[in-house]
């Protein structure tokens, strides 16, 4: 059993708007509805928020300013014999979109 470890976030601006972007379904086949929030898998060693700001500066361009808290852990076993641990966050973050259109079609 392959066991992953993914961070992501609910990214929110000053306006009180949040990030929403749509997976690529070349590069994500399993992502039935494609639309979810920014994160990906951790780099082991490194530390949880540390991967969360590398994830959303690589996958939005922008920067993430602070982690409000904690949302929810859950696990995720829809591909036989891989276990993904996925740890969310709300947080909030500045800068222009600017999306990796490997990851990500479209955002709202």
């Amino acid at each position: 059993m392959e066991l992953q470890v993914g961070v992501k976030v609910l990214l929110r601006n000053i306006s009180g708007k949040y990030l929403l972007q749509r997976r690529s379904l070349t590069k994500y086949p399993e992502a039935q509805i494609g639309w979810d929030v920014v994160g990906g898998r951790i780099v082991p060693g490194v530390p949880l928020l540390k991967n969360l700001k590398r994830e959303v500066k690589e996958e939005t361009g922008l920067t993430l300013m602070r982690v409000e808290k904690l949302l929810a852990a859950q696990d995720i076993l829809r591909i036989k014999g891989r276990h993904v641990v996925r740890i969310t966050y709300l947080g909030m973050a500045t800068g222009k979109i600017e999306l990796d259109k490997e990851e990500n079609v479209e955002y709202k």
